[in-house]
């Protein structure tokens, strides 16, 4: 008998030990960061439990639970002693939880905008060597490759070097409004970085001006739960090099993330192309209490890169990559700052202030601005000019702003202020440079001390703005939102009366009130419509309004949008998102390319930006995936005339420069069972035809091109956390042109690369 009790103890200890309670901790599976609110059920007891801040919950060992969380692919796993559980982002563009459209997490489907998110996963897989190559996967996106990652842009709209995008780091801009520069994007460290969210149109009421083809937001990663050491390295066949190294952890109530990458090329395809690129981030965090967090963030981006210039019609179709000059170069030093303390009030109220400071200096001697002198009536050559310059500027700023939950219609209010005072200088020294006309080479250049531009700025941006959020019934969400802006530039100018054409001291001010609209309706099962009404503005940049090379005054821009949408899951293997867009622009700043190769910029009376962005995601099998993601747009002048050869010429009617109808990003992605560990992505980028002058006499015809990516992450205890992979870009190795303008004497290219082929090498250590 005492043998039976015995046997009973021992068994009903082993069952009290086998279900004793113990803490999991949830992580991302690829930033190893913590994941808040995640659902955990009991598949045996139908018990239901959530992660905290922090990642963790609690549950009895042995238990076999199901994860959910939005974004993420469930999963169906047993409860360990000690366990660290690990979700892997799911590798569709919908149903993801983003922050882009008012600096608060929210389900995309209550938002009434069109929003593409590239997350954690795609970038981890991509190993871009820069942003163009995860962007263009977004629909209606356009990133333009110019080289050593400089660019310009093409979001509903042209692709344009003008002041029509907002790019974002963690909710704030990396540039002042006014000193926007189309290249800026150079300033983000990509090794830093946890997800990219695209929001189109002017449809936020938080951010404010240049948010008007669309705002780019850039969501640095977190301190991760557990302790990591990343690092790679890479290479190219055109002695291209780069290394990235990233480390974080979270040890009680402080956070830690660093991360950092060097890039180098020397001898590349294109002639005198070297660069250097130097980028650099850290993030702490510090929880006073589970309502309060400290959060510092610092960058620095170091560029000194060759420019080349644009290519002629005759050494591009003849693949002859010289450049025509071995003198120009720009030069970025770009340093940002901010500290930001969360503030959670109760379960109804919350609150955030963002203090930030900015360093930025930007030298160069642009190929942009070698011009040709000519006689006016002749045409003949007379000479060659070009310039020196240097722009750079401090900014001291912060944003504050709370949000407050109602149960009035189920109701939400957020509002804020936004102030930035950014003193800035530009000056430009006058070029002489030296030209053989039998090769139509610059040989070289000779200063002197004739001064084009010097003068300071103190920029000074003020903005408040409120949204306002209802739901009267569940599947109906209505949010209308206001923002004022106040912008000044109070300009000093340094050159005598006699040198300039601008007054000794000026003042500018320009301000409006930008209201939005938005509905979204929940037609249930996935299914939902969406709408909306927003104004956004451009005020001319400082450049423009400043430099003596402009000779015409500008106004600020406005543009008027109207958007519908829709998200359409028809299967669990099939998803769909459409949106439908018409903004209207007036008194639109558009860059002319004059005879001489400068450029000038005026306004354009009236224009209309008609199109169909769509997004297809088709996942067949849990291994294989295909994703096809476009845009369709007609871009037109309603009015709007250029002075040539003296007279004024009418385009009304036609179609803006360099704004191609149909651009499309296709992917077929297999993760083969049978290879553990195996990746493959084979990519399909389409630009079609477009006009490259405002007449639509010339064109240029568009391209297509295909990526190979493969990558083999290793499973066995030997060699669990190394990685490699193979980058082929441009397969078919065609000629193309990532932009192509149009002036009287003829078509420049931007000539892209041919096919490349890189390969790297990763490690992860974690614990």
């Amino acid at each position: 008998m005492k043998y039976v009790v015995l046997a009973c103890f021992l068994h009903a200890f082993t069952f009290l030990y086998a279900q004793q309670k113990v803490n999991v901790r949830l992580i991302d599976a690829q930033t190893k960061t913590a994941i808040q609110d995640a659902e955990i059920r009991n598949v045996k007891n139908k018990s239901v439990v959530y992660s905290d801040k922090s990642g963790y919950f609690t549950s009895s060992e042995t238990d076999t639970i199901e994860i959910k969380k939005t974004g993420y692919n469930a999963l169906l796993t047993v409860i360990k002693k000690g366990s660290v559980v690990e979700l892997e982002p799911l590798a569709g563009f919908l149903s993801e939880v983003i922050v882009s459209a008012s600096r608060e997490q929210q389900r995309r489907q209550e938002m009434p905008a069109a929003i593409s998110k590239i997350n954690s996963t795609t970038i981890a897989e991509t190993k871009a060597t820069a942003l163009y190559q995860l962007l263009n996967k977004s629909a209606g996106v356009y990133m333009v490759n110019l080289g050593n990652e400089q660019h310009t842009m093409a979001i509903r709209q042209p692709i344009t070097y003008n002041a029509l995008y907002l790019y974002l780091e963690d909710g704030l801009p990396i540039r002042p409004t006014g000193i926007f520069n189309h290249n800026a994007l150079y300033e983000i460290n990509m090794n830093a970085l946890k997800s990219i969210e695209v929001l189109k149109g002017p449809a936020s009421s938080l951010y404010g001006s240049n948010a008007i083809g669309g705002s780019v937001n850039f969501l640095s990663a977190n301190p991760s739960s557990v302790p990591t050491l990343n690092a790679s390295v890479q290479g190219d066949g055109y002695h291209y090099y780069r290394a990235d190294a990233s480390t974080g952890f979270t040890q009680n109530k402080l956070g830690v993330f660093i991360s950092a990458y060097a890039a180098k090329q020397k001898n590349s395809w294109q002639d005198y192309t070297d660069f250097d690129k130097y980028s650099a981030n850290i993030k702490t965090t510090y929880d006073f209490s589970a309502g309060t967090r400290l959060t510092f963030s610092g960058s620095y981006n170091y560029l000194n890169t060759q420019t080349p210039g644009s290519l002629d019609s005759a050494r591009f179709y003849n693949r002859s990559y010289g450049s025509n000059q071995r003198f120009t170069y720009r030069k970025v030093n770009a340093l940002r700052l901010s500290s930001r303390i969360d503030h959670q009030w109760d379960r109804n109220n919350s609150t955030f202030f963002t203090a930030f400071f900015r360093d930025n200096s930007t030298g160069q001697l642009p190929s942009y601005y070698i011009a040709d002198v000519r006689d006016t009536k002749t045409k003949a050559y007379i000479r060659s000019t070009g310039q020196v310059n240097n722009q750079s500027f401090n900014s001291y700023g912060f944003l504050l702003q709370h949000r407050a939950n109602f149960t009035f219609l189920n109701s939400q209010l957020i509002f804020g202020a936004y102030l930035d005072n950014s003193p800035s200088s530009f000056y430009a020294k006058f070029l002489n440079i030296s030209k053989d006309l039998s090769t139509n080479y610059y040989s070289g250049y000779t200063t002197t001390d004739s001064l084009i531009d010097n003068y300071k700025i103190r920029l000074f941006n003020t903005a408040a703005f409120a949204q306002y959020q209802i739901n009267p019934v569940k599947p109906l969400h209505i949010v209308a939102g206001l923002r004022y802006d106040n912008l000044l530039y109070d300009f000093k100018n340094s050159l005598p009366e006699s040198n300039t054409r601008y007054k000794h001291l000026e003042k500018n001010n320009f301000n409006i009130w930008a209201p939005k609209l938005g509905v979204t309706y929940d037609l249930g099962k996935g299914f939902g419509l969406y709408g909306n009404l927003s104004i956004g503005f451009q005020p001319p940049e400082t450049s423009f309004l400043y430099n003596s090379r402009q000779l015409t005054s500008l106004k600020q821009a406005t543009f008027y949008n109207y958007e519908i949408g829709t998200w359409l899951p028809f299967s669990d293997k099939l998803n769909a998102e459409l949106s439908l867009f018409d903004m209207r622009g007036k008194n639109e700043i558009i860059s002319v390319l004059m005879a001489d190769n400068t450029t000038q910029n005026q306004n354009a009376g009236e224009t209309d930006h008609l199109g169909l962005e769509y997004t297809l995601y088709y996942t067949p099998a849990k291994q294989l995936a295909f994703r096809l993601s476009g845009t369709l747009a007609k871009h037109s002048y309603k009015e709007y005339s250029e002075v040539v050869s003296g007279q004024s010429v009418s385009y009304n009617g036609n179609r803006m420069t360099n704004a191609p109808s149909s651009i499309i990003n296709s992917e077929i992605t297999w993760k083969p069972k049978f290879i553990k560990g195996f990746r493959s992505a084979t990519e399909w980028q389409y630009i079609s035809r477009y006009f490259v002058n405002s007449a639509n006499s010339k064109t240029y015809n568009g391209y297509d091109i295909f990526n190979l990516r493969l990558g083999y992450s290793f499973s066995k205890a030997s060699l669990k956390g190394a990685g490699l992979w193979l980058n082929v870009l441009n397969v078919t190795d065609k000629l193309y042109a990532t932009n192509v303008t149009g002036n009287q004497y003829g078509v420049t290219y931007n000539a892209a690369p041919p096919r490349t082929i890189s390969l790297g090498l990763s490690y992860n250590l974690s614990h």
